[in-house]
């Protein structure tokens, strides 16, 4: 009977190290929001990039990157970052046919890190192009 207690106790210390050294991956950004500033109608296309480091102990991978609206375009990195590497979102923000003003998008990252979510936000403020012809 203590040889069953002794060898039970063991195997479940045995798991219960294992399961505290599960490697799983983590995403850590740099921001999570971007502001482009005010801009012209008449360059209506914006760019930014957000960057993120797996802190984790397992490869990681985004699953999926999805904006808010067909105007905002995300691209991501395809391979598995390693851990302690890092990885990019890049974001195209298109205002041409919208209307000028303030506007706030989200993009919504899945991954297998944890989070498994994040979600990302750019803004601006788009000002009507006859309003760059008055100041001139």
């Amino acid at each position: 009977m203590k040889k069953f207690l002794l060898i039970a106790t063991l195997l479940m210390g045995t798991l219960m190290i294992a399961q505290a050294q599960d490697k799983k991956a983590q995403i850590k950004f740099d921001k999570t929001t971007f502001s482009y500033g005010t801009f012209s109608e008449k360059e209506p296309v914006q760019k930014c990039t957000f960057t993120f480091t797996n802190v984790g102990t397992a490869p990681l991978g985004i699953n999926n990157a999805v904006a808010s609206c067909g105007c905002t375009v995300p691209s991501y990195t395809k391979t598995p970052v390693l851990p302690g590497e890092t990885g990019e979102i890049k974001v195209t923000y298109n205002g041409a046919g919208k209307f000028p003003g303030h506007f706030k998008k989200t993009i919504t990252i899945h991954s297998n890190g944890e989070p498994e979510m994040v979600r990302l936000y750019v803004e601006g403020n788009m000002t009507d192009a006859s309003e760059a012809t008055k100041k001139n």
